[in-house]
């Protein structure tokens, strides 16, 4: 079997073994570097510090995968991560500034309006434009669930959050982003 075509199960033994442990983590980075990097994407919204954040979890990862439990899964662990060094990311971005949050927000928004293939007529820019006004949980919430499709059960380990608080986080982020686009 390939290093890469191997489970997570397969690739954690593997990675416990010095012979094989650069290749586990490679293997790793292949499998999961295109989900993580949308996940974070769509929270910090510019492609550089998307890559920026992502280098970020996969050094957290590679420091902290000889001490990870099994408690949950790789993919759950490997999200948790990358929420919160983007959020983490995120609250850097906001000292830096020293702007209000709601001037933060604004300033998501303008990436997104900057961003060289932004066309205000399409539905998936009014979308994003929309995303990014909502409050930092709510956005992560939307995010998971409606982009990465993440059962409640999954989100609610990655976020260590009920699964009651993120339904309803969930319900009143698409309850806004609606009121956004009607009334945009």
């Amino acid at each position: 079997m390939s290093i890469i075509a191997a489970t997570d199960t397969e690739l954690l033994i593997q990675f416990r073994d010095p012979v094989t442990k650069e290749r586990a983590y490679t293997a790793i980075i292949k499998k999961y570097q295109e989900k993580l990097y949308w996940h974070i994407r769509r929270m910090v919204v510019d492609h550089d510090d998307a890559n920026d954040v992502l280098q970020n979890v996969f050094i957290r990862v590679w420091k902290g995968l000889e001490n990870f439990r099994e408690d949950s899964q790789l993919y759950t662990w490997l999200y948790r991560i990358a929420t919160n060094e983007s959020l983490t990311f995120i609250e850097q971005q906001k000292k830096r500034s020293s702007v209000s949050l709601n001037d933060d927000e604004a300033g998501l928004s303008n990436k997104v309006r900057a961003d060289q293939h932004f066309d205000f007529q399409k539905l998936e820019w009014k979308l994003q434009l929309a995303i990014q006004q909502l409050p930092e949980k709510q956005r992560v919430v939307f995010n998971l669930r409606y982009y990465d499709e993440m059962p409640y059960e999954e989100m609610s380990k990655v976020l260590e959050t009920s699964e009651g608080a993120l339904k309803a986080s969930y319900h009143h982020a698409v309850k806004k982003i609606e009121d956004f686009i009607k009334n945009d």
